[in-house]
């Protein structure tokens, strides 16, 4: 028997790229909102520090889920942007928020469920 996880579970690899803590916020920020800068990101993901949405950004472009355009001007202009692979994603979040919809209401009944019997 193999311990390889992803020999167990082949998507696996996508739930580490996508669905990291805030893989998902950024791309769907891009997503909604097109092109951004750092900042503009940084102010619509309150709650994200800046070396974090550093280490994402590189982490999102590395995996070519997002495009980075460096503008030489004075003072220098960095812009991201979700690239055709990243927007690839969008059928998978569609998915997802129909599960969310249809689905969370019962987990949320479970939780309440098996908190009450414990």
């Amino acid at each position: 028997m193999n311990p390889d996880p992803e020999q167990a579970c082949p998507i696996a690899p996508v739930v580490d790229i996508v669905f990291s803590r805030w893989t998902t916020p950024i791309l769907w920020s891009l997503n909604e909102f097109g092109r951004q800068r750092f900042v503009e990101l940084e102010r619509r993901l309150t709650t994200i520090t800046p070396k974090v949405l550093t280490q994402r950004l590189r982490q999102l472009e590395r995996d070519g889920l997002i495009t980075r355009t460096y503008h030489p001007e004075v003072p220098p202009r960095v812009e991201y942007e979700i690239s055709d692979l990243g927007r690839s994603l969008g059928p998978l979040f569609a998915h997802l928020a129909t599960w969310a919809d249809q689905n969370l209401p019962a987990v949320d009944r479970a939780r309440q469920s098996y908190d009450a019997a414990r």
